[in-house]
């Protein structure tokens, strides 16, 4: 298969949706696909697949700009500045299938009338709003096949796309537990070590992490991250929190030694469309502390003995009391972490993308 994954992150962010993507992308060519990769990013010499720089203005630059539809976030403004260059680059032609989960700009130039239009792949990494919602610029999508990346997804989409259940996954290879390297971070060896991997943005709910682990004696939270409220968050932390946190902004090469050198990890996000981190998390050895949800136990299957109520927050500070308790596994992975490998999740993509390019070929 001639397969293409474009977003605008890819190769200059390693964020849930660019790593998860970008996974598969890499998995799919070494495989023996034919993957071509557009992103704002530069070439990585490890990548098995075509890369091809699309440029495109920093998230960053857009973070004051005003918002509103469809230029809903600044994620929304590097994504009208990336597709410009995406149409120039977009030979329709050349590929069987498209894939994304950038909406509504690279969705639309993706989208763009051709002789020979290839198949429209959108995955709901960020949501499945653009799928579901009928109103403003959501009422232009459409799509040949919908990855669902939870039960809830698919449930809502399925009567009226092509709908296939695929989670995201990990690189087993790269997260596992192990020894730690605290002082590779600056990271304090004499107290447990919570790990947070999170965006500042508010959905994220940062301040509240900071707030909760505020209320233990000890303990050192690091979160890795970046966004438009680390100074707010910075602040916080100074304030309720002093010598005892830390935002580091790291490679993806670093992310597996880092969480290792964690006792703990947390995640406040109330619904996440899956959660990349949970996985990498569990697969590293880690208690996993998050809002306690049917998604989310869906992700975890038997690992969810510290999922709570993180808006409650004496149950949150408790629940981060018994986690550190518990402690990092430091040997082995993880019973059940098998079934998210990057080559299982990429095999459930290649079958279910040939079968709809069969059923194409079927009716024409």
């Amino acid at each position: 298969m001639r397969l293409l994954f474009a977003l605008p992150g890819f190769h200059r962010y390693d964020r849930g949706a660019e790593v998860a993507l970008l996974s598969v992308a890499d998995a799919l060519a070494r495989s023996g696909e034919d993957i071509t990769v557009m992103g704002s990013g530069e070439s990585r010499p490890d990548a098995a697949y075509k890369f091809r720089h699309v440029p495109a203005v920093r998230r960053e630059r857009f973070e004051r700009f005003p918002h509103f539809p469809p230029l809903r976030s600044e994620t929304a403004w590097e994504d009208a500045s990336f597709s410009p260059g995406l149409l120039a680059a977009y030979k329709p032609t050349a590929y069987d299938a498209v894939v994304t989960c950038s909406f509504p700009f690279t969705h639309w130039a993706l989208r763009r009338p051709s002789a020979k239009q290839p198949l429209q792949i959108f995955v709901t990494q960020n949501g499945d709003w653009p799928a579901f919602a009928s109103n403003s610029e959501y009422r232009s999508f459409a799509c040949d096949g919908l990855v669902c990346t939870n039960p809830d997804y698919l449930a809502r989409n399925q009567q009226q796309w092509n709908c296939a259940l695929i989670p995201n996954g990990a690189d087993l290879a790269r997260f596992h537990p192990g020894p730690a390297d605290r002082a590779r971070f600056g990271l304090p060896a004499d107290r447990p070590i919570i790990l947070m991997v999170s965006a500042f943005i508010a959905t994220k709910r940062v301040m509240d992490a900071i707030r909760a682990v505020s209320k233990l004696d000890d303990a050192f939270l690091v979160v890795a991250g970046d966004g438009p409220l680390r100074d707010e968050g910075q602040a916080l932390a100074d304030a309720l929190l002093p010598g005892r946190f830390k935002r580091l902004s790291l490679a993806a090469a670093d992310m597996p030694m880092l969480y290792r050198s964690a006792d703990a990890f947390v995640h406040m996000s109330l619904l996440e469309s899956f959660g990349n981190v949970f996985i990498e998390a569990w697969a590293s050895g880690l208690p996993v502390i998050g809002h306690d949800t049917d998604r989310l136990r869906w992700i975890l299957g038997a690992n969810t003995e510290f999922l709570c109520d993180t808006e409650n927050q004496p149950t949150l500070v408790d629940m981060l009391q018994a986690a550190l308790a518990r402690g990092a596994e430091r040997a082995g992975h993880p019973d059940g972490i098998e079934r998210f490998s990057w080559a299982t999740i990429a095999d459930q993509y290649r079958d279910f993308i040939a079968g709809l390019i069969t059923q194409r070929a079927s009716v024409r």
